[in-house]
């Protein structure tokens, strides 16, 4: 039986994490034997994309009215074509919503936040992320199968090409109780929570005029910026920045925190990063005891400096 996948596109573009998610499924596939089938809704992008990373059939369901997101119609759709007992889903926002609606579907566990391949298939057996990020735990299914969400970055994206098949499945899903009114989306940005880098800053930039300087390093990084809830809140930055418990969480390779103080509802949104570096003018700013690495200074000098820096290294 094949272990299923679903691979989460944007306007049919898919995303860095349904590659990490197939990744994840390839991983599981090896070792019992099994093929990987990745489903995707309405996709444009080429399925090439994802027998790359190990998808051996890629099922495009294909349903108008489907166009505009809904986690309910999105997890019926998947729910009629997946018949395995192993389904992968990223944990993105909007994955993250089908998954338990299909888990209640199906009747199947959901283990959520997964960091590494399965520790066990039989019983299927994971480690994930707890307690906001702040603890791990050893997660295990007790149901008949399992649906299992791939925190970002986590896993990674290993290629693993195949030669794979397509195979269209036009469905017509009822999607009678969400009506789309509109769609913003923003352009020429990273996406935050598949950001590989990440610069954040705080009350500590004074005011919004001087986030030229935060967007000149995270530009020269090729990383996304952030920013703290106060700094949302007041207005100086938009609330998709936002990252902590109430915000995004994310877990970058690097977060790089320039004037954050480190509150625990900040820190819960990004403890899961690989590597942090705190930049604080007050030497007892909390975020130090969560920090790999720390600078105690005035980030208008110190930021500026590490550019250039970085500039001159780049060549």
């Amino acid at each position: 039986m094949a272990i299923y996948v679903y691979a989460e596109n944007i306007n049919g573009i898919y995303k860095k994490a349904a590659f990490e998610a197939v990744s994840y499924a390839k991983a599981i596939a090896g070792k019992n034997g099994e093929t990987v089938t990745a489903i995707s809704i309405n996709p444009t992008d080429s399925s090439d994309l994802l027998y790359k990373y190990g998808a051996d059939k890629v099922l495009n369901i294909k349903d108008e009215g489907l166009k505009g997101f809904s986690a309910k119609a999105y997890a019926q759709a998947v729910n009629e074509v997946a018949d395995g007992n192993i389904i992968v889903f990223p944990h993105t926002t909007d994955a993250s919503s089908v998954a338990p609606m299909l888990a209640i579907m199906k009747s199947y566990s959901l283990i959520t936040n997964a960091l590494e391949a399965p520790e066990s298939l039989s019983p299927f057996q994971v480690k994930r992320r707890a307690f906001s990020g702040k603890g791990i735990m050893h997660a295990k299914a007790d149901a008949a199968g399992v649906i299992v969400t791939v925190s970002q970055n986590a896993f990674g994206i290993k290629e693993n090409a195949v030669s794979g098949s397509e195979e269209v499945k036009n469905l017509s899903v009822a999607n009678e109780d969400t009506k789309v009114i509109s769609h913003e989306q923003s352009s020429g940005k990273l996406d935050l929570k598949e950001a590989e880098i990440v610069v954040s800053a705080g009350r500590g930039m004074k005011g919004p005029e001087n986030w030229g300087m935060i967007e000149d390093l995270a530009n020269l990084l090729g990383a996304a910026t952030a920013c703290s809830k106060p700094v949302s809140d007041i207005g100086w930055r938009p609330h998709s920045e936002h990252v902590g418990q109430t915000g995004k969480a994310i877990s970058p390779n690097l977060y790089i925190a320039v004037g954050i103080s480190g509150a625990i509802q900040h820190l819960a949104g990004v403890n899961s990063s690989k590597t942090i570096v705190v930049i604080n003018s007050d030497p007892e700013a909390p975020f130090f005891k969560s920090a790999d690495y720390g600078v105690v200074g005035d980030a208008f000098q110190i930021i500026p400096q590490l550019t250039e820096k970085i500039k001159a290294l780049k060549g």
